[in-house]
């Protein structure tokens, strides 16, 4: 898939030329590159340049903040404040989204960004990523919260970096999704997968397994159908695949195909998901449906949802388009109580004093 030393630079000009705005976001992009390479850096050295291990502190998820996490976090929020085109700028690790104060015009665009995806897996070596997502900042005036709260439907570029053996950007601007390697000789990114696309059909699933008798029955039955493979409904076998990082499990979906799955379950009642809408869900399912694929809920494609607020959290089933569809309708037979597999023992109440 190699297509020969066409740069970043280079391929975001051919891309986006025209206008000043997309000029601006072509330089946006190329911002959020050097942030990349600055936390590639910061990633690769581990245990060496003393950035693993675990804060005292905790994010507004209240998840405890990994060192790296924060340290990210600054990378991306001092590129973006230096390089005067975003007004205002979300993240996963803040409370609140920020201001940027301009020397001059205030900026295009508002920056949402999650700096370290899967950092449960930092201390382990395991790759783990950055995700983002671009959005048009309002004309005249300070940007708002409400500013932030729009759909998917209107990133106007969004993407994720995974740092494994090589590290990645990989990203759309509406014009497909596109991937590109960092050389680290030259310290640029290099286009090496153009036109990315997903298979329809897939044989391989990502799920945390441990959470099952939390699932929803449609997902419970997708699961138990993939499993019971060749000798059920599905006529094939399946793999079963979970790295605990969604950048790295959407990234082997983008090359070989697959569905990722982190549902709505009773685990935790006061949460309708466990991902974050405007930071994860969002961009990636921008990134994934760009290349052919599909991501929804279950119940709603994700990129049509309307947020109510910048940490929300929403179910996610994305991937392949024909297991997503399968996913989708086996949710709506639920809902709608025409499949008899509802009406069967296993989907019942029980009851110690059942007959």
């Amino acid at each position: 898939m190699h297509n020969g030393r066409t740069t970043l630079s280079k391929f975001l000009i051919q891309q986006l030329k025209g206008s000043p705005e997309l000029s601006d976001l072509a330089a946006l992009l190329i911002d959020i590159a050097a942030a990349v390479k600055a936390i590639s850096a910061m990633t690769a050295k581990g245990e060496l340049g003393d950035v693993l291990g675990s804060l005292e502190t905790q994010n507004v998820q209240g998840e405890i903040q990994k060192k790296l996490d924060v340290m990210s976090n600054t990378a991306f929020v001092n590129t973006f404040a230096l390089g005067g085109l975003v007004a205002g700028l979300a993240s996963e690790e803040m409370d609140d989204p920020i201001v940027i104060e301009a020397q001059d015009e205030p900026g295009r665009f508002l920056a949402i960004f999650d700096p370290l995806d899967g950092s449960s897996n930092i201390d382990i070596n395991v790759s783990v990523g950055s995700i983002f997502s671009v959005l048009r900042a309002p004309k005249g005036r300070v940007p708002e919260v409400k500013d932030y709260l729009l759909s998917g439907r209107e990133q106007v570029a969004a993407g994720y970096a995974i740092y494994g053996p090589s590290t990645m950007l990989v990203l759309t601007v509406g014009k497909g999704t596109h991937g590109f390697t960092l050389d680290r000789e030259v310290g640029n990114f290099i286009l090496t997968h153009r036109d990315m696309q997903i298979p329809e059909d897939t044989s391989e699933f990502a799920i945390n397994a441990s959470n099952e008798r939390f699932w929803e029955p449609p997902v419970q039955r997708y699961v138990a159908e993939c499993k019971n493979g060749r000798t059920d409904v599905r006529g094939r076998d399946f793999n079963m695949r979970w790295i605990a990082s969604m950048v790295a499990d959407i990234h082997r979906i983008l090359l070989r195909g697959g569905v990722f799955m982190y549902p709505k379950d009773t685990k935790d009642l006061s949460k309708s998901g466990r991902l974050r809408l405007m930071y994860e869900a969002n961009p990636m399912s921008f990134v994934v449906e760009q290349a052919g694929g599909i991501g929804s809920t279950g119940r709603q494609r994700i990129l049509d949802i309307q947020p109510e607020e910048i940490h929300q959290r929403v179910p996610v089933i994305i991937g392949s388009r024909n297991e997503v569809d399968r996913i989708e309708r086996y949710h709506q037979e639920y809902e709608n109580g025409s499949d008899e597999q509802y009406k069967s023992p296993l989907f019942q109440e029980r009851s110690l004093f059942a007959s």
